[in-house]
C-alpha cells in the first residue's frame, strides 16, 4: 500500500492538534517524520517517559509506510552472513579474530545485540 510513490498517508503524530495527511514522495518524506517520532519520543522521556526510540518508531512505520522501504541490502545481506556464520559455525571472513574488518566485527555486535533484545522481548511477552 506505501511502497510506491507519490502516497498520502495520515502520519500518527499530532501536529496542532490534528494528526496530518501527507504526500509521500521520496525516503526524505519518510524520515521527515520519523525524525519527528523520535523528538517525540525524547520530549517523552524528558517527562518520565522511558521509551525505546527505535522500538517506537518501528511500530509506528505501518500507518506511513512500508517498513520494507526501509531495509538496506547491505545490512540484510550482513544479516544472512551474521546467521549463517553463527549457524553453521563457519567464520563470516577468513581469518582470525583480528583479522576481521573492524567495520564487521562492530556490525556483529550490533546484529548481535539486537537478535538478543527481541529473544528476550519474545519470552517477556509470552508470560
Amino acid at each position: 500500500m506505501y511502497h510506491t510513490y507519490p502516497y498520502k498517508a495520515q502520519i500518527p503524530i499530532l501536529i496542532d492538534g490534528k494528526y496530518e495527511i501527507r504526500t509521500f514522495t521520496s525516503k526524505d518524506d519518510i524520515y521527515a517524520v520519523i525524525d519527528l517520532l523520535r523528538e517525540e519520543v525524547h520530549a517523552n522521556n524528558k517527562e518520565g517517559g522511558s521509551f525505546n526510540v527505535a522500538q517506537s518508531i518501528v511500530k509506528q512505520l505501518p500507518f506511513f509506510t512500508c517498513p520494507n522501504v526501509l531495509l538496506d541490502k547491505q545490512a540484510q545481506k550482513d544479516i544472512s552472513r551474521y546467521l549463517y556464520s553463527s549457524n553453521f559455525g563457519v567464520l563470516p571472513y577468513s581469518g582470525s579474530y583480528g583479522s576481521h574488518p573492524n567495520k564487521w566485527i562492530e556490525k556483529s555486535f550490533l546484529i548481535k545485540n539486537i537478535i538478543d533484545r527481541k529473544k528476550s522481548e519474545a519470552v517477556n511477552n509470552g508470560r
